[in-house]
């Protein structure tokens, strides 16, 4: 995505100022207990790939619920129509990281594990503001040294619970995605990018994520909004 006109910019900066200082969220959310659970921070990640043709793979029973100190999230890849069952929360994103890691969308579905450094160089933070025309802002705050050729990422995911939308597992399906967003070698840093709100989502589900990965494409740390980065 590009980088916001300076009137929109601004707007984005004053509005994650003021939730910030006021403890407002964007939306109804959930108790202070599931949140305190959600913010779990996870020791391992599992990026789940699904095509957008494969309605099947969305409903099957799949996996067993995984434990709270493993997250997942879920890409729904573009197929080759645009009238594909899943089509409305399929994400061109989805499909360029699989080409990151030399993965054949083709070859779907996919899972990717991920294990996180128990003590990791770079440490994310993500704020998320009030919506604003269609759009949600989310602040990223790094700190700690950037390995060479770490990138970061902003999303906004939909926290499905098990049951809903035809899916028998909880999911974090990814429904909007900013970056890759440089990150300083040596210094804190600062971004704010705005994310447009799906129509097809449900905006109280909808939360903020950050993750970097290193040089290599793998991922090394994640972010969810309100919480701090493992």
């Amino acid at each position: 995505m590009q980088r916001l006109g300076s009137r929109v910019a601004a707007w984005l900066a004053s509005t994650l100022l003021a939730a910030a200082a006021t403890g407002v969220p964007p939306a109804a959310r959930a108790t202070p207990a599931d949140e305190a659970r959600a913010c779990t921070p996870p020791r391992e990640v599992a990026e789940r790939f699904i095509g957008a043709d494969c309605e099947d793979c969305w409903s099957a029973p799949g996996e067993a619920a995984a434990p709270a100190a493993t997250w997942a999230l879920d890409w729904i890849v573009p197929g080759a129509s645009a009238d594909a069952p899943l089509a409305a929360a399929a994400l061109p994103e989805g499909a360029a990281r699989l080409a990151e890691l030399e993965r054949d969308a083709a070859a779907l579905p996919a899972r990717l594990d991920w294990s996180l450094p128990r003590r990791p160089p770079l440490r994310l933070a993500v704020l998320a503001g009030p919506a604003w025309n269609g759009y949600l802002g989310l602040q990223l705050r790094s700190r700690g040294p950037a390995p060479p050729g770490a990138r970061a990422y902003l999303a906004l995911v939909e926290e499905l619970p098990a049951g809903s939308e035809g899916s028998p597992i909880a999911r974090r399906l990814v429904r909007a995605v900013a970056g890759p967003i440089p990150l300083a070698p040596d210094a804190p840093s600062l971004e704010l990018r705005a994310l447009r709100v799906p129509e097809t989502a449900h905006p109280e589900r909808l939360r903020g994520l950050a993750w970097w990965v290193d040089g290599r494409q793998r991922l090394q740390g994640i972010a969810r909004e309100g919480c701090g980065s493992g």
